[in-house]
């Protein structure tokens, strides 16, 4: 097999594994969503992940002023409002409105729950080390929450340049991991 080159500009788009989300945060009674790609699991338990937030978001504000948020897991039935969210700044507009979603309150935070979203994952910000340099949040996540009736739910994968794909086949191998 003969390799080409490959662009660095588009190495994103290979190593790219985790659902898009909708992260949430609120302050002063006003909530907001952000969509985002840009995050890793770092532990399994307790959950700790990571996840870039760029300094020019509106969320970024939020998220420093509050220490916590939510991570809302969508499915491909509702990717248009995922990408539209992405698209427009909650400085502006109340997204929840703006693209017909339903806050539902956590119960350990006070940013909502997306009640659209198959998965909520309530956070708190434990590290902000490398906020400054990398724009990067280190979250434990606290309270997860989980619609049953969702079975193999059709996440959304983002390639970059406004490719996406859907989350496919499962397969189930043996694994000593606990």
């Amino acid at each position: 097999m003969t390799k080409k080159s490959f662009p660095l500009s588009k190495v994103y788009g290979l190593l790219e594994p985790g659902p898009v989300v909708m992260l949430t945060t609120a302050r002063s009674g006003h909530p907001n969503i952000m969509t985002l790609s840009w995050h890793t699991m770092i532990e399994f338990e307790p959950p700790i992940v990571g996840c870039v937030i760029s300094n020019r978001n509106h969320s970024f504000e939020l998220l420093k002023a509050t220490n916590e948020c939510v991570i809302n897991i969508p499915t491909v039935e509702i990717v248009e409002k995922v990408v539209g969210c992405g698209n427009s700044s909650g400085a502006n507009i109340d997204k929840f409105k703006m693209f017909s979603l339903t806050a539902k309150p956590a119960e350990q935070v006070g940013a909502p729950l997306i009640d659209e979203c198959f998965a909520n994952l309530e956070c708190r910000v434990i590290d902000t080390d490398m906020v400054a340099k990398y724009c990067l949040f280190v979250f434990e996540v606290i309270k997860a929450w989980i619609d049953p009736t969702v079975k193999d739910p059709q996440t959304i994968h983002h390639l970059g340049s406004g490719n996406f794909m859907i989350a496919g086949e499962r397969i189930k191998l043996k694994s000593k991991m606990k």
